[in-house]
C-alpha cells in the first residue's frame, strides 16, 4: 500500500459563530467546538485513508481561550501519527475577530480515527510519508501517545 504525505490530507474548515452556537454570556458552547473539531479531524483522516472513518478516541482537548459570537473560527487538521488501521489527527482551533483581524489560538485536540472497510470493520490505511524533521518529531510523539492509549485499553491483571 502506497504512503501519503501529511500535506495530502491536511485541511482547514471555517465557521462564523452565531447566537445559536453560544450561551447567554456570548461564549460558544464547548460542544459546538468539539463537534467541529471532530468534523475537521474526521475529514482529514478520511482523506488520508480514502475510506469512511469513525472516531475511536479523543486523546486530549485543551480549551485555552473562549470563542465568542461573531468570531470566525478556523479548524486546522493534520495527521500526526498513522498505525495499521488508526490515524491520529491534531486539530488546532483559531478564533479571529473579523473587525480587528486579531487571532488567537483557542483549542488544540488530538483525535484518533479508524478507517472502515465495506464490512464495517477496521482496515489497513496508507503509511504516513514524513518529509521534515518536525513531522518525524511529531510522529514520534504521536507514537508515544498511541502506546499510552493502548496500555490504558489493555485489561490489567
Amino acid at each position: 500500500m502506497d504512503g501519503r504525505r501529511v500535506s495530502d490530507s491536511e485541511l482547514t474548515l471555517s465557521q462564523f459563530m452565531q447566537p445559536e452556537h453560544a450561551n447567554n454570556l456570548g461564549n460558544v458552547h464547548g460542544g459546538v467546538v468539539m463537534k467541529m473539531i471532530d468534523e475537521a479531524g474526521g475529514l482529514c483522516a478520511a482523506r488520508h485513508a480514502r475510506r469512511p472513518t469513525v472516531t475511536v478516541a479523543v486523546d486530549s482537548m485543551m480549551f485555552l481561550e473562549p470563542v465568542h459570537i461573531g468570531d470566525l473560527v478556523t479548524f486546522n487538521a493534520h495527521l500526526t501519527f498513522v498505525g495499521r488501521t488508526s490515524m491520529e489527527v491534531e486539530v488546532c482551533v483559531e478564533a479571529e475577530e473579523i473587525h480587528t483581524g486579531k487571532r488567537r489560538l483557542t483549542n488544540t485536540a488530538y483525535v484518533v480515527y479508524v478507517a472502515l472497510g465495506e464490512d464495517g470493520r477496521p482496515v489497513e490505511v496508507p503509511r504516513l510519508i514524513l518529509e521534515t524533521e518536525d513531522q518525524r518529531r511529531v510522529w514520534e510523539q504521536g507514537k508515544q501517545r498511541q502506546a499510552e492509549r493502548l496500555a490504558r485499553k489493555s485489561p490489567r491483571g
